[in-house]
C-alpha cells in the first residue's frame, strides 16, 4: 500500500500556512535586537536577551510533537496545533512593538517564540504525514519556498514604511518607531490569514491509514523494528554521555574564575555562568533520564520521549551534527546583523541615531533580498535534488554559505551587501528543507511529530550556546566588534559542510524519482 502522490495544488495549501509562520519568525529575527538596541540594551548583552527563543524551542518543540502524535479530532492531528498557535503568535506581534521596558520586550520574546514554535512543529511534521518518499524533497522545497517569501515581505516591511508610505523611522529616545510598529501589526494580521488557510483548505490521514502506509514502506525497506537490547544499548551511551556533559560544564564553570579576574567586562563572567548551567542541567538531563530507561521503566509521557531520543535512526545522528553548525551559524546572522551592518557598515552603533535606524532599515532590507534567493533557490533544489544526491547538493549548499559570510565582512559599502546574500539565501533555503526531507524517510510515520520535536533539540541547543558564548567570544577575542560574528558565522557553516558528507540518505526507489 503506497500513500498516494499529491497535486501541485495540494502541495501549495499544504505549506501556505508556512508564509505566515516565517513572517512572524523574520519579524522577529530582523527587529527584535532593534528593539532591545532602542530600550536601552548594550551590544554585548543582545545574546544573552535572545536566549529566549532556543530555550523555548528547546521545551515546547518536543511536548508539541508528542501530542500531536497522539491527536486526532474535528481538525484533525497537527492542525489544532497550526490555529492555538497561529492566534497567540499573532496577538503577541501586536504587543512587543508597544513594550514599554526591556524587561517587557525580552518577555514577549519568551511568549512570541513559543507560540511560533507550537505553530511551527507540527508543519514539519505534517508534509512527511502527507507526502510519499519521492515527493518530499519538493513538499519541504515548497516549505522552504513560502519561508523565502514570508521572509521577503517581513524583511521589507520596515523599509516600505519609510521610504513608500512616509512613515518615521525615528522616535525618542527609549520609544520604537512607528515603522516598527505597523510592520509588527501587518505581520500578524498575515501570520493568522495564512495558517487559516491551510488549516482549511487541507486534510490529513488518520491514525489507521498512517500506520498501514508505515507498515508497507517498512516492508519496501526491509526495516526491522528496533529490539529492547539495542534502546538499553542506547540508554548506556546515554548515560555515559551525561556524565561528559557534566564533566564539560564542570569545566566551563572553572572558567567563570578566570573570566572574572581577566575578562574586560563583568559581563563576560556572567555568561559563562548561564553556559555552564546549561551544560550541566543537559548533563544531569541525561543521567536521570538514562538511568530511568535502564530500569526499564517505560512510561507514556515524558519517558515515551526519552525512550524515542534513546532510539533515533542513525541517519537522526549523523543530521543532528549537521544541525548544530547550520542553526549556530544562522542565530549568529540573526543576532548580530543589525548591530554589524550599523556599526560596521554604517559607522552608527547609537540606536538613538538617525544612521543607525537608516542601517537597521537596510539590513531589513537585505534580508528581503536574501529570503527572495532562498524562494528561488528552493524551487531550484527539486529539479537539482534529482540528477545529484541530497547530502552533495546540502553540503555544497553550506559551503556557499561560508562563502557569504565571509562577504560580509569583505564589502564595505552597504548598497553591494546583496552580493553577500546570494550565499547566505542559498544556505537558508537548503538548512530548511534538505536535511528534513532526508530526515522524513528515516523515522517511523506514527511518530513522526516527536521525532521532528526531538530534531529541533539540535537546532536549539547550538542556538542556547550560540545566545551564552558569542558575546564572550566577541568581548574576549574581537573588542566587542559585532561584524566578526559573521566571521564565527562562516566557519560554522564550513563545518556543516564538512559534517553532512557523513550522512546516510536512504530513499524508497520509485518511478517518480527523488523530488
Amino acid at each position: 500500500m503506497h500513500k498516494p502522490a499529491m497535486s501541485a495544488s495540494q502541495i501549495w495549501n499544504m505549506s501556505f500556512g508556512f508564509l505566515g509562520i516565517q513572517i512572524g519568525f523574520e519579524l522577529q529575527n530582523g527587529n527584535v535586537s532593534r528593539i532591545f538596541q532602542t530600550l536601552g540594551a548594550e551590544v554585548n548583552e543582545l545574546a544573552i536577551l535572545w536566549i529566549a527563543a532556543p530555550m523555548t524551542g528547546l521545551i515546547i518543540q518536543p511536548i508539541i510533537g508528542h501530542l500531536s502524535d497522539n491527536t486526532w479530532g474535528r481538525f484533525g492531528r497537527r492542525r489544532p496545533y497550526f490555529l492555538v498557535g497561529a492566534i497567540l503568535a499573532s496577538l503577541v506581534l501586536f504587543v512587543m512593538p508597544n513594550s514599554p521596558a526591556l524587561w517587557v520586550a525580552a518577555g514577549m520574546l519568551w511568549i512570541m517564540d513559543a507560540s511560533l514554535n507550537i505553530t511551527m512543529e507540527p508543519f514539519r511534521a505534517f508534509v512527511g504525514d502527507n507526502l510519499p518518499d519521492e515527493q518530499r524533497t519538493r513538499g519541504y522545497a515548497m516549505q522552504s519556498f513560502f519561508i523565502g517569501i514570508g521572509a521577503v515581505i517581513a524583511g521589507a516591511l520596515p523599509w516600505v514604511m519609510t521610504n513608500w508610505m512616509g512613515l518615521s523611522n525615528t522616535a525618542p529616545a527609549g520609544e520604537i518607531p512607528e515603522t516598527v510598529h505597523w510592520s509588527f501589526y501587518i505581520g500578524g494580521a498575515a501570520l493568522l490569514l495564512a495558517v487559516l488557510w491551510t488549516v482549511f483548505r487541507t486534510k490529513e490521514y488518520s491514525p489507521e491509514q498512517i500506520a498501514a502506509f508505515e507498515q508497507a514502506r517498512a516492508e519496501a525497506l526491509g526495516i526491522a523494528t528496533q529490539t529492547v537490547d539495542t534502546v538499553q544499548r542506547h540508554a548506556a551511551q546515554f548515560v555515559r554521555g551525561g556524565a561528559v556533559w557534566i564533566v564539560i560544564g564542570a569545566a566551563v564553570a572553572a572558567l567563570v574564575a578566570w573570566g572574572r579576574a581577566n575578562a574586560t567586562t563583568i559581563e563576560v563572567a556572567k555568561e559563562l555562568y548561564v553556559l555552564a548551567g546549561l551544560i550541566g542541567a543537559f548533563g544531569l538531563i541525561q543521567l536521570v533520564a538514562g538511568a530511568l530507561r535502564s530500569k526499564g521503566r517505560d512510561e507514556n509521557g515524558f519517558m515515551e520521549v526519552v525512550n524515542d531520543l534513546f532510539a533515533m535512526p542513525r541517519t537522526m545522528r549523523q543530521l543532528a551534527m549537521v544541525q548544530f553548525f547550520s542553526w549556530f551559524a544562522m542565530f549568529a546572522l540573526w543576532i548580530y546583523g543589525t548591530p554589524a551592518v550599523t556599526d560596521y557598515h554604517f559607522a552608527s552603533p547609537d540606536a538613538a541615531t538617525q544612521g543607525y535606524q537608516d542601517g537597521a532599515d537596510w539590513w531589513s532590507l537585505m534580508g528581503s533580498v536574501r529570503n527572495g534567493l532562498a524562494a528561488a533557490a528552493a524551487l531550484a533544489f527539486v529539479v537539482i535534488a534529482a540528477k545529484i544526491d541530497r547530502r552533495r547538493l546540502h553540503a555544497l549548499n553550506m559551503a556557499i554559505g561560508a562563502v557569504g559570510f565571509a562577504l560580509m565582512i569583505v564589502i564595505r559599502d552597504p548598497a553591494f551587501l546583496w552580493v553577500a546574500q546570494i550565499g547566505l539565501g542559498i544556505a537558508w533555503a537548503s538548512i530548511v528543507s534538505l536535511p528534513y526531507a532526508i530526515l522524513a524517510g528515516s523515522v517511523p510515520a506514527r511518530k513522526m511529530g516527536i521525532y521532528m520535536g526531538i530534531f529541533n533539540i539540535f537546532i536549539v541547543v547550538p542556538q542556547l550556546i550560540a545566545a551564552t558564548l558569542l558575546g564572550f567570544l566577541l568581548t574576549l577575542f574581537f573588542d566587542a566588534q559585532p561584524i566578526y560574528a559573521m566571521a564565527i558565522g562562516g566557519m560554522s557553516f564550513a563545518l556543516a559542510a564538512l559534517a553532512t558528507l557523513f550522512v546516510q540518505d536512504h530513499q524508497v526507489a520509485t518511478k517518480g524519482g527523488a523530488a
